[in-house]
Order: C-alpha cells, then structure tokens, then sequence
C-alpha cells in the first residue's frame, strides 16, 4: 500500500515546481495541513505569494484525498483531507508493522559509538549516566535508522588518576585515612576489604550498573593496549620537531593550534594516545567515529576531526557529541556532587530513588548541548505530573482496550473502514501518529534523542483526549478506533524503546 502522506506531498512537489513541507496549523480551522510553499516560492518567480498560492489550491483540490483547498494570510495554501485519506494512512501505519518509521538513512553506515569511557576510580555518576545514556540513544536512534552501530567503553587503567585510586585503596588497608588528593568516598572502605587489585573490581562493578541500566557495549577498550601503536599512529601523521619535541601539524588541518605528541623528555602525551586510538577505529573499518564526551571537553572536537583528517579520513567522519551537566534537586536543595570527596550521586542510588524508567526518561529529555534540571521528587511520582509516568501509562490503558477486545477483532490493514463521520479527535490522533518516522528521522540525523519524549508527550496527549471523548469498544466505529489504538499503542512502545524505557501493558 502506498503511503498516503509521502503521495500527498509528492502530487503537491510536482504541482508546486519543488519540494513541498506540510505543517499542522495551530488553529483546525485552518484546515488539516498548510504549506508556506508560494511564500518561498514568489521572490523567484517574481509573483504575489496569493498568486502562486490560488493555483497551487486550485491543483491540490485535484490530489487523491483532499477534500478542500483554501489560501489564507499572504500566502498559506491550506488543505482539508477526506476521511479516506485518514483510513487510508492508518491502514498503511498498520501495514507497516514493526518497520513503521525505519531506514530512513540514505546511505548506511558501520557506526561507532564511544561513550561513558569513565575511568575506573569509582561507581558510576549521574553525569557519567547522563553520557551513557545519551550515547545509547543516539545508538538506538541510529540503528533504527538503518545504520550497523556498535558501542565502545575506553577506559584508563594507568596513570595518575589510577595511581591515586590504587593508593587510596591501599591506604585503608592499613588503616589510614586515602591521600588528600586520592578518593574519600564510602566504596574506597568496601574495596579495600578484598584482596588484589581493586581496579578489575571497580570496573566489573560499574559494568554491572550500566547493563542494569540498559546500556550495553559490543566492546571495551584499554588504554594501556592503545598505547603500545602509539608508534604506528604517529609515522602516519602531519609532524615536526620544534623544542627538542615532536608535533603534529594539527593547525593546518583545522585545529587552532599544533599538538605535542612526544615530550622533550621522549615521554608521549595523552594526544599520541588519542592519535593511536582514531587510527585503531578507522581501522576496524567503520565509516564513522562518534565520542561522547563531558562539557570540559570542547577543544577535543577540532584536534580529534584534524587527527581523522591527517589519517586519510574525512573530517566530518569523526564526531564529538558533548554533553552538558546534571543538576539534581530533592526537597527543593540542589545536591552537591564530586567523587573525590565522596558526595557524589551514584547511578544506582539515583535509580533506586526514582526507578529505571525514569532516570532514562529524564536523562534525555532535554537536548545535550542545555544542563538538566532534575527534581527527583517530581521523577519518582507515579502521577500524571510525571511524563514518563504519563505516556507509559497510555501505553498500558491502549494494552488493556485491546485486551478486553472480543477475539479475533483487531482489523486488518487491507480492509479498514470508517463508520461515519470521523471526530476532531480521531482526525488528530492519525495525524500525530504519521509524524512519528519524520521525527525519529530527524533525530537520527540530528543526533538528538530528547525529540522522542517531547513527541511522546504529544502523542500521549492525543490518545488521552480521544480516549476521553470517543468510546472504543462496543461503538459503531470500533472497528477503526481499535486499529487507531493499536497503531498508537506500537508508535508509543517504539519511542519508549528508542529512549531505553519499558512499555508496559499494566500499571
């Protein structure tokens, strides 16, 4: 079956003489859809928008399943569509099944993803969910798209920051008080009361609360391993020496300025490492390289895409995601978060207060690049205030419609009907669940993940004000109002999923 709105927008393309975007308008009287199109259109052909726009209503009344077309304002051509253009495009959501919304990638790709990549010092943050989280998302969203993605942890097993971990741990062994500059958080006391190296342990354990909380990796990655092609890495790049140095010539490659690669002392920088680690990823022959990394991290991007670049890839192959912090409040007092000093929130003391689902929702509800604010009392709600709460149970009301439905009474795509007039409602619903692969698309391409919530709300918003006005089972139209639930329902299951949220059938 031919998706109905893809054929609108094409006979209105061709009418128009280029490509056409239809909005909802604000107001329905408005009509069902409206497009600015003789608006962008007048400059160039030199004609009034009205103009343009009275013979693009004139040519849209003759598309397959508009009712009636209008101009309104400077130049707005609005559209009323027949009830069997709704039919019909429910019947293709229904069609489309579980596929509904996916490949929307023009050219797949083997995708890497690197995320959280927090060094092994202690459990798990927020912050460091926040970045898990998000990366995940973008993973999922990504996949759906029609893209091969595989997940990354890189972490540090040596150096500083580890030498300090390991003394801190060792340093209660004894009985002492940790390093002023080492860690002083409760777990350091749990490590130290079992034996060996308290580094395999913290990283099992950390692990452990990721895959809980539904982010898993397809492999992790040593830095102490990357280290040793350092060697490799740097005979492929742009180099001098200057100041008994070695420099990459990154400045002329974008960056804003050159990198030290080995030290006056032979010693190699943190920047050889991450030479050696983008060659060992375009090595395993993905297409793209994707870092999420924490707020501090802004001057990565230029000298990571010119370290792609003088490897022979280009520079928009490497992508650095930065994502910004997590203020939480409880009892309208924010919370004061460091590790070293032991007050930091832990991933799994966070979801403990406020549950799975909701960590995931709330850590991508806004867009990466703005701080969250989260109130956790509002996050552990099971009320309607709370929006995770909120669209999942849509979700478990469609489930528990459709479970009370007399056998065998689901509709079939291929011979879906209405019976009547359909209802503001009914129109609205359809209209929004048709969005949906638009919207996943554009966050797949964005890489914004916090578009799938806002959407949901919408779409739950919808399903709630249908529900409220319109009976389902039992009605002269249950036929078409059971179909309406179910492709709802699967459309809410799908953004839930994309967020790493459950859909479930009760609550």
């Amino acid at each position: 079956m031919a998706d109905p709105v893809q054929r609108l927008v094409l006979a209105l393309a061709e009418a128009a003489g280029a490509p056409v975007d239809l909005e909802r308008p604000g107001d329905s009287a408005h009509g069902d859809y409206s497009t600015n199109v003789a608006l962008q259109l007048a400059g160039q052909a030199r004609r009034p928008p009205r103009e343009i726009a009275d013979e693009l209503a004139l040519a849209a009344v003759e598309v397959d399943g508009v009712a009636r077309a209008f101009v309104a304002g400077p130049g707005f051509v609005n559209l009323e569509l027949e009830d069997s253009w709704f039919v019909e495009t429910l019947g293709s959501v229904l069609s489309a099944g579980d596929g509904f919304g996916s490949g929307s990638a023009e050219v797949p790709e083997r995708v890497q993803i690197e995320m959280v990549s927090a060094n092994p010092t202690g459990p798990i943050t927020v912050a460091s969910a926040r970045n898990g989280a998000y990366g995940d998302c973008v993973a999922r969203l990504l996949s759906f798209a029609g893209h091969t993605v595989e997940c990354e942890y890189y972490y540090n097993d040596a150096g500083g920051q580890m030498d300090r971990f390991r003394a801190s741990v060792e340093a209660v062994r004894r009985g002492e008080q940790p390093p002023e500059d080492g860690y002083h958080g409760d777990y350091i006391a749990g490590l130290a009361g079992l034996p060996g190296d308290p580094v395999p342990r913290m990283l099992e354990s950390m692990e452990t609360s990721l895959d809980r909380f539904r982010i898993h990796f397809d492999s992790y990655e040593r830095q102490s391993v990357v280290e040793t092609e350092i060697p490799e890495a740097i005979a492929l790049l742009d180099t001098f020496e200057a100041d008994g140095a070695v420099w990459a010539r990154t400045s002329a490659h974008g960056d804003e300025k050159d990198r030290v690669l080995i030290r006056s002392d032979g010693e190699p920088t943190y920047f050889a490492a991450d030479a050696a680690y983008v060659r060992r990823k375009y090595a395993k022959g993905f297409d793209r390289v994707v870092y999420v990394l924490g707020a501090d991290h802004h001057g990565y991007v230029g000298r990571l895409q010119a370290l792609a670049e003088m490897l022979g890839h280009p520079r928009d192959s490497l992508e650095v995601l930065i994502y910004q912090l997590v203020n939480l409040t409880k009892g309208g007092e924010a919370t004061k978060m460091s590790k070293r000093r032991g007050d930091v929130v832990f991933l799994d003391e966070f979801v403990a207060e406020i549950g799975i689902d909701a960590a995931r929702w709330y850590l991508v509800s806004r867009g990466h690049d703005q701080t969250i604010e989260i109130d956790v009392d509002l996050a552990a709600e099971k009320t309607a205030k709370n929006p995770v709460f909120y669209v999942q149970y849509a979700h478990a009301r469609i489930a528990g419609i459709v479970r009370n439905a007399p056998a065998n009474s689901i509709p079939h795509a291929d011979h879906l009907a209405a019976v009547g007039v359909l209802a503001t409602e009914e129109r609205d619903l359809v209209k929004r669940v048709v969005e949906f692969p638009g919207v996943a698309a554009e966050a797949a391409l964005r890489r914004a993940p916090h578009a799938i919530p806002t959407y949901a709300i919408r779409l739950a918003d919808d399903f709630h004000r249908f529900y409220h006005h319109h009976k389902v089972l039992g009605s002269p139209e249950q036929e078409f109002r059971l179909a309406l639930c179910v492709a709802t329902k699967d459309v809410v299951a799908r953004c839930l999923d994309l967020i790493g949220v459950e859909a479930p059938d009760t609550m």
